[in-house]
């Protein structure tokens, strides 16, 4: 993971429509031009979510793991309370955040990146907030992505406020077409001004 991309997907098999695949549903993904997922199925083994990691990164996916490492992953996502160690070196670490000062704890504690939630309201996790909106992701320390509720109709907001992208879970997991909603993301945040 070289840079930093501008639309990190995140993976919940417990929404996909029926009959869909997770393995299926992300290859569409990255053949709409998706470089990047972040891997939580952490109801699975480690030697599942393992595998699981190997075949995503076979379909040209750079992986982000999330809580523990995973071997074929460039990246491990941490929760709010995650701690840096030496053990995750050479692994592009994130941490999840909910406030701008834990983003700023987060730059502090040495992570490179952060995810700040939830942006609006979300059907991923209902009652849930509330919302932050645009105006906490302005001179924020870390590269940092929007999460929850994001769609094709406001990523484009998100990152004229300041966020270095985003991450989306729902808006692609709960699609009929996911390919098509990565497409429509990619096209919103590629017409707006990134100052991060």
């Amino acid at each position: 993971m070289n840079a930093l991309p501008r639309l990190l997907v995140l993976t919940d098999r417990s929404r996909l429509r029926l009959g869909r695949g997770l393995l299926p549903t992300l290859a569409e993904c990255a053949e709409a031009g998706l470089t990047h997922v972040v891997l939580r199925e952490l109801d699975e083994s480690p030697e599942q979510r393992a595998d699981l990691a190997e075949a995503l990164a076979a379909l040209g996916l750079d992986v982000i793991a999330a809580h523990t490492p995973l071997p074929a992953a460039v990246g491990l996502q941490l929760p709010s309370a995650g701690r840096c160690n030496t053990s995750f070196e050479g692994l592009h670490l994130g941490r999840s955040c909910h406030s701008p000062a834990e983003v700023a704890q987060a730059a502090e504690d040495g992570f490179g990146y952060a995810m700040l939630s939830p942006y609006s309201l979300t059907e991923s996790k209902p009652g849930y907030g509330p919302p932050l909106g645009p105006e906490p992701f302005r001179d924020l320390p870390l590269p940092t992505y929007a999460l929850g509720g994001i769609t094709p109709g406001n990523a484009a907001e998100a990152v004229a406020a300041g966020a270095h992208g985003v991450a989306v879970m729902g808006a692609v997991m709960r699609a009929e077409e996911p390919g098509q909603v990565v497409r429509d993301l990619l096209a919103a945040l590629a017409t707006t001004a990134v100052t991060s």
